[in-house]
């Protein structure tokens, strides 16, 4: 089957590729091991000067970039321009501190000397997601090949224009051939790849279904995998928050690539004190996005990735409504535009019972919850398989602390939107996932570490 770039706000496709035949594959993989075996010696500090190379160009290029992942995957311009900006930022953040990451760590112990050394472990799998399709890639590979290794991408089958994209951008910053390279492959070959004795470990950003049978098969074999799968990240507002602040990053945390993310805020909890007046606001805030054409500068909001997403936001909306809940604004899909667009949409008084109250809504829907106070929002937001991330509004330091300690996930933001930063790790508990990438944390997971012992 062919892959195909197709441009969801029109749904013209763009272009197609055949996807690589075994004799390909074979080759690229044959590539990886051998550039493996010479580069994991090359310097820190020289492998640091090609990643600086890399930001560079993605600097450089921004626009031309930023352009290519919109047309391609239909988050807005602005933010897609962003999104290459953060990549650079990844890259020239390892390029400064990898050296300081993988320092041998020197332990006293009955040794006349021990230490800690770390070490590539050889060729890495990226599986990587369509709704950052630079970021994603860039965040998993900065420190993999910091530290290394050599990477093989599988990007989602949707972007394969941004893929072919990054492959040529560390080509041109000079990287050896055979570090970086790009398989345009249907997942249906994801499982033969992992079980390939060369390849020595596998990250994942993506579903909980694709994460599943990746770790499965990677288990199979005994390789070591990070996943960072989806999320219903809990936004908490307690009665003494600063709502307005509240009510605007709510709306920015909602609608991250199109309300497309795994760490977007999705379901908003709010002590019965001051839900009216958040509910207010946000329904304000959300009737007045702009929905469009996602080049234009004027757009807040720009399509769905794919059509399979447009349905499966709609059905799931359709279900809570027939479960009993209230669409407050939004809740049903254009039908006087082409490509793939679904209204800003607020869905409140959901049952408990209501399947949309636990699973992940992966686009520009809000879930709109009241709660009496402090420990019935924990137990609200803790109570679903998922534990990404949570942000939680409050300026009493009782309540933050506890906050922190009893919220169940990877990531708890205090008065401020969850977001992926290179100095702090990234990764989730539960179905989100585990192992966490970015920061120090990050360029550890695929390296051995060696302990060294010596008289």
């Amino acid at each position: 089957m062919a892959i195909a770039s197709i441009n969801p706000a029109t749904g013209e496709v763009l272009k197609r590729w055949d996807p690589l035949s075994p004799a390909q594959l074979e080759s690229k993989l044959a590539l990886a091991e051998a550039t493996f075996w010479h580069y994991r010696l090359a310097p820190i500090p020289q492998r640091a000067v090609a990643l600086q190379k890399v930001a560079a160009i993605l600097l450089a290029e921004k626009a031309t970039f930023g352009q290519m992942i919109t047309v391609e995957m239909g988050k807005t311009l602005k933010s897609a321009i962003a999104e290459v900006e953060k990549s650079a930022w990844v890259c020239r953040y390892y390029a400064e501190q990898a050296g300081e990451f993988l320092a041998d760590h020197e332990i006293s112990s009955d040794a006349s000397r021990s230490f800690v050394r770390y070490q590539p472990l050889g060729v890495i799998l990226a599986v990587m997601p369509w709704n950052f399709p630079f970021w994603q890639v860039f965040r998993c590979a900065a420190p993999a090949l910091m530290a290394g290794n050599t990477v093989l991408l599988k990007h989602a089958s949707n972007v394969p224009q941004s893929a072919l994209a990054i492959e040529e951008i560390f080509d041109r910053a000079g990287w050896p051939a055979g570090s970086f390279q790009t398989l345009l492959l249907g997942s249906e070959r994801v499982s033969d790849l992992v079980a390939d004795p060369r390849l020595k470990g596998a990250a994942l950003t993506g579903s909980e279904a694709a994460g599943s049978s990746l770790a499965a098969q990677a288990g199979k074999h005994l390789k070591k995998t990070v996943l960072e799968l989806g999320g219903s990240d809990p936004f908490i507002v307690l009665e003494s928050a600063d709502l307005p602040q509240a009510i605007a990053t709510a709306v920015t945390a909602r609608m991250i690539s199109n309300g497309q993310s795994c760490i977007a805020a999705k379901r908003f909890i709010v002590q019965e004190s001051v839900a009216e007046a958040f509910e207010q606001g946000l329904v304000a805030a959300f009737q007045a996005l702009k929905v469009g054409d996602p080049l234009d500068p004027e757009t807040d909001i720009g399509p769905l990735a794919t059509p399979a997403m447009l349905q499966e936001i709609s059905e799931q909306v359709k279900e809570a409504v027939a479960a009993g809940a209230t669409v407050l604004v939004g809740g049903s899909p254009y039908s006087d535009r082409p490509g793939y667009f679904y209204p800003p949409t607020i869905v409140s008084g959901i049952p408990a019972q209501a399947p949309i109250a636990t699973q992940e809504v992966f686009g520009p829907v809000a879930l709109l919850f009241r709660v009496p106070d402090l420990a019935a929002a924990i137990q609200l937001a803790n109570g679903t398989p998922f534990g990404l991330g949570a942000s939680a509004w409050t300026t009493q330091p009782n309540e933050q602390e506890q906050l922190i300690n009893e919220i169940a996930a990877g990531s708890v933001f205090i008065n401020g939107m969850v977001k992926s930063d290179p100095r702090l790790p990234f990764g989730g508990i539960k179905r989100s996932g585990y192992g966490r990438e970015l920061s120090r944390e990050g360029i550890l997971e695929f390296v051995n570490i060696k302990t060294i012992w010596v008289r």
